[in-house]
């Protein structure tokens, strides 16, 4: 016959015998999808003069985040100022590559958030390519 452990009561924890085990805190990623800016990036002079829309999708995910406990909007991070770092490095200069457009945005809300790990998407819809091409991206990861 198995013998079963005796019940854990409220009690014990009180002499400091037992300790309770830490619970864990959930992961969370913040996620902004489809933010459009009017930028000048590109390959051609053309591009970079006239620009053009571009649509970037956000997503990091933060090692602590206490809003998931206290339910405080100070506790997590504000959406509105992401997107606003998000126009503020796509914007403040041109760039020839997607590639290092992503980068300059993953590193900027790298620095502000202390994000984990990162992952910055931008869309070129409708990109001047002698091919019909509905959109272009290219993403970034950074850990």
């Amino acid at each position: 016959m198995t013998e079963h452990p005796e019940p854990i009561e409220p009690d014990d924890f009180a002499d400091g015998g037992l300790e309770p085990e830490p619970a864990d805190e959930p992961s969370v990623t913040i996620e902004i999808v489809g933010l459009s800016l009017y930028t000048r990036h590109g390959v051609s002079d053309a591009e970079r003069e006239l620009g053009q829309r571009l649509e970037f999708d956000i997503s990091f995910e933060l090692e602590t985040c206490d809003a998931t406990m206290t339910d405080r909007v100070e506790d997590t991070i504000d959406y509105a100022d992401v997107c606003e770092q998000v126009a503020l490095a796509a914007q403040e200069r041109s760039y020839r590559t997607l590639e290092r457009l992503c980068a300059a945005v993953a590193d900027r809300l790298s620095e502000r958030y202390g994000a984990e790990s990162m992952r910055v998407k931008a869309t070129k819809p409708e990109p001047p390519m002698p091919l019909p091409v509905e959109e272009v991206s290219v993403e970034v990861w950074k850990e």
